[in-house]
């Protein structure tokens, strides 16, 4: 690319005109998307492309358009022009890189059923996924019990690092959660995600966690959890298991294709997508890497038949050959309440 920015450079100051200017920029754009395809290809990995394209965005396009205010700086209007866009550029890139994947929010949902007696605090940790367990992972999980759960719920992916590290970090984690006291009344419940390493349930041994490696259901008094493996939280076609009875039903899976499944549950949990991780304005999410419709990569969604699914946007970012970036699309620990529905109309009443 260097060479590219060169030749672009040459191409731009041998004849100093717009279609000279505009011939060289759309060689080096086309030249940096080929380049990104053939090279991100070798990783077999659309998240090694989207990569490179990143690097040729912000620092070949950051130096592009440098040089244009350097070809025409005799040009009144073009080099404020040219600095406004390296300015667009750079401030994009660092609060993309920088900024935005360490701005955790906590969002808060409210469903109302007549399922409950008494209300029930729902806290989901979704896709942690870090190669290092540092400060804002730290403070995330701090976060995940200040929110005072009742039920806590581990939606997976909470480790993807080179397999020479994973013992170390599944030790590292687990101290985290036993430091900080991770628990909740109800039970803290942790599904596998599909970049964990093959021992992840060492994260939870000896904590207050439960791991839950192939599809079970709890008895949890006032509400019941299914937890899915990993294989059944991908499949289209999985039937929500049947409770028997007619407490609220919740059911926690990594991957959020089993909502295209059978949704007799009252509330499908999952991660897995990141909300798309990168998000433009009018269009959305570029990538779910899932069988569900873009709009229902994040947040909670009503089902048609009923039924609510809330797919998390995660905490931490795609590591391994991915740009660590997001866009639009901020880090979230979601707090969901279940709310009774006399009680709700009580409150309403009050207001």
């Amino acid at each position: 690319m260097l060479l590219v920015d060169v030749l672009a450079v040459w191409m731009m100051a041998r004849r100093r005109g717009f279609l000279s200017w505009f011939g060289a920029m759309f060689f080096a754009g086309v030249a940096a998307a080929a380049l990104g395809l053939f090279l991100g290809g070798a990783f077999e990995n659309a998240f090694g492309i989207l990569r490179l394209w990143s690097y040729g965005i912000f620092l070949h396009g950051s130096l592009l358009v440098a040089a244009t205010a350097v070809v025409w700086r005799k040009k009144t209007l073009v080099v404020p022009v040219a600095a406004a866009v390296a300015l667009t550029l750079l401030s994009t890139f660092v609060y993309a890189f920088l900024v935005e994947p360490y701005w955790l929010e906590a969002t808060h949902y409210r469903i109302v059923t007549p399922k409950i007696a008494r209300p029930v605090r729902i806290v989901v940790v979704a896709d942690l996924q870090t190669d290092r367990i540092g400060p804002f992972e730290r403070a995330a999980l701090r976060l995940a019990a200040d929110e005072k759960p009742d039920l806590l719920l581990f939606a997976g992916d909470y480790i993807q690092a080179p397999w020479s590290k994973q013992a170390s970090l599944c030790v590292e984690l687990r101290d985290v959660l036993i430091d900080l006291k991770i628990a909740a009344p109800l039970g803290a419940f942790a599904v596998r995600g599909n970049v964990d390493p093959r021992d992840w349930r060492e994260i939870f041994a000896g904590t207050n966690v439960e791991a839950v490696a192939d599809t079970q259901s709890f008895d949890l008094g006032p509400v019941r959890l299914t937890c899915l493996g990993l294989g059944n939280s991908y499949s289209t076609s999985l039937a929500a298991p049947q409770t028997g009875d007619e407490r609220f039903h919740i059911v926690l899976g990594h991957v959020p294709n089993f909502a295209l499944g059978d949704r007799g549950s009252d509330l499908l949990v999952a991660g897995h997508t990141h909300g798309g991780q990168l998000r433009l304005p009018l269009l959305g999410p570029l990538l779910v890497n899932c069988r569900l419709p873009r709009r229902l990569s994040s947040g909670m969604n009503d089902l048609p038949g009923g039924g609510k699914l809330f797919v998390s946007r995660g905490i931490g970012m795609e590591r391994g050959f991915a740009p660590r970036f997001r866009f639009l699309c901020r880090p979230e620990l979601a707090v969901i309440d279940l709310v009774p529905e006399g009680e709700n109309n009580a409150n309403e009443r009050k207001e």
